[in-house]
């Protein structure tokens, strides 16, 4: 008799669990839900949260925060979402950096296999090179012939970010030239560093920088795309300035805390595949600087764990660290 009420109890708990995750997904969101930023406010990551909050929030009829915790080149920002309470109204929207922390850091403050859920990669964008107009060079070359014979500086979102680590591969490895980083809080404080001449260069992703280049407050010398951008048709890319090969980009995506439901993280991400088929969204994004991409969880899960090898042969080969 035992046996047959056991079992019953198991048939029933199995047939609430079951039925009740869908409903508690269409009940998602009644309530606030709150975006974290890892990095200062006017950064791409920043960028791309503020757009695609504003739209979650329109679809879903509920307010959507975004919160800035800047620091350690985005962990502080992480960790907290990591330990957050995994119910999806606590979500993250962070960089390529979240797949180089976990090399660059011995303990960044979080497990990124256990203590997040991809849930979706919005888009990504180049990086770009830019420099300070009161620095005497108009192009690449010129700057990296100025820096074999001076002490020069240039501004990142932070280390790890892979504005960073393109600058450092770029210095280093390809030009062999020594041009020392300074890391900032984010993209908008590094391209402000180099705008205003704290820093003759800056290494970031090409949102925050885009209408800089563009009415000429700061120079742009190098684009990491295949092709120039068409936002930028007068910055070159990295091969047209004797670089072939060399490619790269950050990408921002979200992601929740571990332990999140299956089907509240499939709703999140649904709200946003529909966002991005939008044209009228996707020519948003290309306006701001951003490919638009998308995807399942699955799919977003696949590509943050090949991304994370890829960093951990570009962290080896330059010698990056976080100090």
């Amino acid at each position: 008799m035992k046996i047959f009420f056991s079992f019953l109890i198991a048939v029933f708990s199995n047939f609430f669990f079951f039925t009740a995750q869908p409903v508690f997904a269409q009940n998602f969101p009644d309530k606030t839900i709150k975006i974290i930023v890892p990095f200062a406010t006017g950064g791409p990551t920043d960028i791309m949260a503020r757009v695609i909050g504003q739209k979650l929030s329109s679809a879903w009829g509920q307010a959507v925060v975004i919160e800035n915790k800047p620091g350690a080149s985005g962990n502080v920002g992480t960790g907290m979402v990591a330990k957050a309470n995994p119910d999806g109204y606590t979500l993250l929207v962070t960089s390529t950096s979240i797949a180089v922390n976990v090399s660059l850091f011995n303990n960044p403050g979080y497990d990124l296999d256990k203590s997040l859920v991809p849930i979706v990669n919005i888009a990504w964008s180049p990086n770009v090179i830019i420099a300070n107009n009161n620095f005497d060079a108009s192009n690449l070359k010129e700057a990296l012939q100025k820096a074999k014979s001076g002490k020069l500086n240039y501004a990142s979102p932070g280390l790890g970010t892979t504005p960073h680590l393109t600058a450092e591969y770029l210095f280093k490895v390809l030009a062999k030239v020594n041009v020392t980083p300074i890391p900032y809080s984010g993209a908008g404080p590094a391209v402000n560093a180099a705008m205003t001449g704290e820093t003759e260069f800056a290494s970031t992703s090409a949102p925050p920088a885009l209408q800089l280049i563009k009415t000429g407050r700061v120079k742009g010398l190098a684009i990491t795309s295949s092709k120039r951008l068409g936002t930028l048709p007068d910055t070159p890319t990295l091969a047209e300035s004797g670089f072939p090969g060399f490619e790269d980009y950050t990408w921002v995506g979200i992601f929740a805390p571990g332990g999140t439901p299956p089907a509240i993280v499939n709703r999140i991400n649904a709200s946003v595949e529909s966002i991005l088929a939008e044209q009228e969204f996707r020519d948003r994004l290309t306006s701001l600087g951003f490919d638009p991409v998308g995807g399942s969880p699955a799919s977003f899960s696949t590509y943050v764990k090949s991304e994370v090898n890829k960093w951990v042969k570009v962290i080896k080969e330059t010698g990056a660290t976080k100090e």
